[in-house]
């Protein structure tokens, strides 16, 4: 009896695959959580480049059009070229699970104050210099659909507006 004892505590046959059972479980959990940290900072660029976009635009309308403290002529058309892309109605969705456009805020500020109000572009502009701020708060969506309890990929971008 002894001796069989002792043999199976010798024995080393079964060894890799003992480890391998015990640390695969902690190799597959540092796999997905890699591709889920990389899936979350590519769509937060996504967000973040389209809200650039969208302030590039709507800096480059109209003084008219860009009331100060009010709602932009094209508000809607801002808002869908941030999400899709395109300043038409429809499109795809830069992101697929971003359905929406109601995550996205449009305000414009008109600032009298400074050295710039009444120079340059807004010397015959009622209201002074405007600023367009373009910011989109978008629930993310895992790699599994799920949303990890309201988590949220935020961007803000601004731009002065040129009246172009």
């Amino acid at each position: 009896m002894w001796k069989l004892i002792s043999s199976l505590r010798t024995d080393c046959r079964a060894a890799a695959a003992a480890e391998m059972a015990l640390i695969s479980p902690f190799l597959a959990v540092l796999m997905f959580g890699s591709m889920e940290m990389g899936k979350y900072f590519l769509d937060a660029h996504i967000v973040q480049k389209a809200v650039r976009d969208g302030a590039r635009f709507a800096a480059r309308q109209s003084f008219t059009g860009m009331p100060c403290g009010g709602t932009a002529a094209n508000d809607s058309a801002i808002k869908n070229l941030v999400r899709t892309g395109t300043t038409a109605s429809g499109g795809t969705a830069r992101l697929s699970y971003w359905t929406s456009n109601s995550t996205i805020t449009v305000q414009i500020e008109c600032d009298t104050t400074t050295t710039y109000a009444n120079k340059g572009l807004y010397t015959a502009v009622t209201g002074g210099a405007r600023r367009v701020t373009v910011i989109a708060a978008v629930p993310y969506v895992s790699l599994l659909g799920m949303n990890y309890g309201g988590t949220e990929l935020n961007a803000r971008s601004q731009s002065a507006v040129m009246g172009i």
